[in-house]
């Protein structure tokens, strides 16, 4: 199997199931989704750290791993930050998609989620319209294996390297999360297939 099959794999299994938060709506939302993303930020930074010591072949053997341990982290930092912002009831599957990967999904979900000035209009897909958005989605993500995988060949230093971007690839999925959830989000009815 080959690494894109893998990626594709692993957005599938995570994104099939949105998680769910113990925070409550907050009376200060962006204080609290800021104390979020800092502790996310720091735990993802370390585990991506840790998973790049190895080096050679056996560091790039936790390349997916490692990718897949810092979605989850982001994915329960939105989640937990939908909370927050008492939003919970729209953080749906779409919305956590476009949050992890508003850079690489941005495109892929215009339809799906559109910014009407300070109004976001949120459009449920099918499952056979979704599934086929995330296999697009793990094409464009494999790209990024190569840049994580190129780092694993340098001892210490692309440890330290991987911990710091996976930081603040983290940081900036908080801050596009608290801005996504601080809209006026609307719900439209599921798109026929």
């Amino acid at each position: 199997m080959d690494k894109k099959t893998k990626i594709t794999e692993s957005l599938t299994a995570l994104l099939t199931h949105v998680p769910s938060s113990s925070y409550e709506k907050s009376p200060n939302p962006v204080l609290a989704a800021q104390k979020i993303i800092e502790k996310s930020a720091w735990m993802a930074g370390g585990v991506s750290g840790a998973l790049a010591v190895p080096v050679g072949p056996l560091g790039m053997m936790t390349v997916v791993p490692d990718l897949v341990a810092v979605w989850r982290i982001q994915a329960q930092m939105v989640s937990d930050i939908a909370a927050v912002y008492g939003k919970s009831t729209v953080l749906t599957r779409e919305t956590l998609v476009y949050c992890l990967f508003q850079e690489g999904a941005g495109q892929l979900f215009r339809d799906v989620i559109v910014r009407a000035g300070d109004r976001i209009v949120l459009r449920r897909t099918s499952a056979r319209v979704f599934e086929n958005l995330i296999e697009k989605l793990g094409i464009r993500l494999s790209k990024r294996f190569l840049g994580k995988s190129i780092s694993r060949w340098i001892p210490i230093a692309g440890a330290i390297a991987v911990g710091w971007y996976s930081r603040h690839d983290t940081q900036h999925v908080g801050y596009v999360t608290m801005d996504f959830f601080s809209q006026s989000i609307f719900e439209e009815s599921q798109d026929p297939e």
